[in-house]
């Protein structure tokens, strides 16, 4: 294990780089797999992949890490070699690269938790060593047309070798680099190994001097002495190089130089060489390169060299020779902490511009410069506010590509064939959001690969296609994103599911009574599931009832539709984001309180003409044919002062998801961008949130506005 604490800067690097490495390469193996073959880019990536977690995990000490990933970079440098993976290994190769991702996932998951790491070999080396072997003895064994004399295909026991040229394809250029490195910027070898990744993701580096940049511990001090040389192909021009060199972190100067210390004046003389460097840059790299030429012949290139990608063997078509060519990103890593923090202080600076600019003192004074510059102020507030809230709007696209996963692995499983199919995956949500739609979305997937999917014999006797489908889109809708799961397996049974619900005790009313809606919602409730027997998946009672809740956490409701014998849709809405929402601000016995616009349909005045009573006494009231019960704000929080007469007063109809009702209140004073701050600590002891309480808001002239929480009131009262 590391010496390295969880608040190391480094450590959090190294988790953040690892993470997102493993995630790109699920969507690489899914995807291929879905295409029924591995392509030489994607051979590439996944070998750069691993490459570069071996590296970065032997650096930090993970060294269980480290050795599963150096064991998959053997295996895919044979794939590699070999030009692709025979289809006789194809779905064996799969299913052992997805184990290995998920096993360093797990590691780095451990990691993350403050977790030892197991010094044991775990069983998947073996097996990756195993395959290896098969295929080395398997058809097609033999070296790559093409590939030199005398050069074998690794072992495992050994490192990935570097080519010391390459044929270069139009537009490519090759280039030698001489780089020094800032004085006293200390590990040396860790700068060359961060400038070589980098290099890596724009062409193709073939060689480096030194070579072992992370088993030597006297090599950072050859960098500092003598400098780093690094032989690299690329599409990009020299000044693009040039640049993107010198962009990494502590390098202090990029020269460049006709060989390479130790090679001779004929290696490489066939491909062709970039313009020829000015005279004095020559010179001066001729004088750098001087104490490293004592060595005879370059070393061999040790286990962490970074690998060679190769060439493609057709050149690109006329006119795509710029196809490849790199765009520069720029993108900045930051820590999501201070992301709130700044969202807490626009919340603060929004507070108080409403407070200056709604200042009593004001009152009855004519200030013409004053409103000028207050509606600039307004406008600048709500331009950072827009900003702040944008930066932390992420696409729901990573979250959906994790569900690809899941139905692959329960597809074989299950022996079910599922094709999933994803929509409007560039919708944007705030992170809180989207790191708490994660676990219901995988719920739902894993309940229509479960439940919904026919198996293969019972499909076969419908008229739908022999492949399931699951569905997962997002959509903006109004203020709220509306994010569908969908199916086209064989529904829902309503009769079967309020059979379920008797049994269980969990009827309310007769069962003449229940509307379609309300059986599929009893499908929410604690406990409920249709499935017969317990297995892997499901059948415990724990899923949809888990489902509504982490929703209406985060502000959301849960809708579910379907038709028997066709399929089941079932909805999310949530807001965009939870530290700002609109809200319309209403009056009740003198005191304020906020309810979030997307909970109000209408507000309106009712008329006695309007107003009955159900069989039990409760006010209700009739809108458009259909009635609604009326909720007296007044009851709930024992508050004295407010309008008695319904038709006195003003009415809201609200809702929440399958409920609705009217509230009623004194009077309206407008809608507002309110900040939602949480409520004291020391309320908890009162339970005050049970009351239908989600939290408070500070408003223009500093007073306090309570934020009710519609679900809980609707549900309750």
């Amino acid at each position: 294990m590391s010496d390295y604490d969880t608040n190391d800067s480094m450590l959090e690097l190294y988790l953040f780089e690892s993470t997102t490495l493993l995630e790109q390469l699920d969507e690489i193996l899914l995807q291929s797999e879905h295409d029924k073959i591995l392509s030489q880019d994607n051979i590439n990536e996944i070998f750069r992949t691993m490459h570069t977690i071996k590296g970065s995990s032997a650096m930090m000490s993970f060294n269980i890490i480290a050795e599963v990933s150096h064991k998959l970079e053997d295996l895919f440098f044979i794939v590699r070699d070999r030009g692709g993976v025979d289809e006789d290994y194809f779905e064996v190769l799969f299913d052992l690269v997805l184990r290995v991702s998920d096993f360093l996932k797990t590691e780095v998951d451990k990691i993350q938790q403050g977790i030892e790491l197991s010094d044991e070999k775990p069983p998947l080396v073996d097996e990756i060593l195993n395959l290896i072997a098969a295929m080395k003895g398997g058809p097609g064994a033999a070296a790559p047309a093409g590939k030199p004399e005398g050069k074998s295909a690794p072992t495992a026991e050994s490192a990935p070798a570097h080519d010391v040229s390459a044929e270069l394809l139009d537009g490519e250029s090759m280039f030698r680099l001489h780089v020094y490195f800032t004085e006293d910027c200390q590990m040396e070898n860790i700068r060359a190994f961060m400038l070589v990744s980098k290099l890596q993701t724009l062409g193709e580096v073939l060689s480096i001097i030194p070579d072992d940049l992370e088993g030597n511990p006297d090599v950072a001090d050859i960098i500092k002495e003598r400098g780093f040389f690094c032989k690299f192909v690329t599409m990009l021009s020299r000044d693009e190089v040039e640049a993107n060199a010198k962009s990494t972190l502590s390098v202090d100067t990029v020269a460049f130089v006709d060989k390479m210390p130790g090679e001779d004046s004929g290696a490489g003389a066939a491909a062709p060489e970039p313009a020829e460097p000015p005279a004095a840059e020559q010179s001066a790299a001729a004088i750098h390169t001087e104490p490293a030429a004592v060595q005879a012949e370059p070393a061999p290139a040790p286990q962490s060299a970074p690998p060679a990608a190769p060439k493609p063997a057709d050149k690109p078509a006329e006119g795509d020779q710029n196809a490849h060519k790199p765009t520069k990103q720029n993108l900045i890593n930051v820590d999501l902490n201070k992301l709130d923090v700044l969202m807490n202080l626009v919340g603060e600076l929004v507070i108080t511009e409403s407070m200056v600019s709604g200042s009593p003192d004001l009152t009855g004074l004519e200030l013409e410069n004053f409103n000028k510059a207050a509606r600039q102020l307004r406008k600048l507030t709500d331009e950072i506010q827009d900003t702040v809230m944008s930066v932390r709007m992420m696409p729901v696209a990573t979250t959906f590509q994790k569900m690809r996963r899941i139905v692959r692995d329960m597809s074989k499983q299950l022996d079910k064939d599922v094709e999933l199919t994803l929509e409007g995956e560039t919708t944007e949500v705030d992170k809180t959001i989207i790191d708490a739609i994660g676990d219901p979305l995988m719920h739902l997937v894993r309940n229509a690969m479960d439940h919904a999917i026919e198996s293969k014999a019972d499909r076969a006797k419908t008229p739908k296609p022999t492949v399931g489908s699951i569905k997962l889109s997002a959509q903006n809708v109004g203020g709220d994103i509306l994010i569908a799961v969908s199916d086209d397996g064989k529904g829902l049974d309503a009769e079967y599911i309020l059979g379920k619900a008797r049994d269980r005790g969990l009827l309310i009313k007769s069962e003449s009574e229940y509307t379609e809606k309300e059986i599929f919602n009893l499908l929410m409730l604690p406990g409920f599931s249709t499935k017969e027997q317990v297995t892997e998946f499901s059948g415990r009672g724990v899923g949809m009832d888990v489902v509504k809740k982490n929703i209406e956490k985060i502000g959301g409701t849960v809708t579910i539709e379907s038709v028997k014998g066709q399929g089941t849709t079932i909805y999310f809405k949530i807001p965009l984001t939870l530290a700002i929402i609109a809200s319309m601000e209403i009056e009740a016995g003198g005191n304020t309180y906020a309810i979030p616009i997307a909970n109000i349909r209408e507000s309106f005045k009712a008329t006695e003409s309007q107003l009955l009573s159900d069989p039990d006494g409760n006010e209700m009231i009739m809108i458009r044919g259909a009635a609604y019960p009326i909720i007296r704000l007044h009851r709930i929080f024992s508050v004295d002062g407010c309008i008695e007469s319904v038709v006195d007063g003003i009415l809201l109809l609200v809702d929440s998801g399958d409920r609705l009702a009217c509230i009623l209140a004194d009077s309206l004073l407008g809608k507002h961008q309110v900040v939602v701050k949480p409520l004291p600590n020391y309320l908890a002891w009162y339970d005050v949130k049970s009351s239908g309480i989600a939290g408070c808001t500070i408003l223009g002239d500093g007073s306090i506005s309570l934020i009710l929480d519609i679900q809980r009131i609707l549900t309750q009262y």
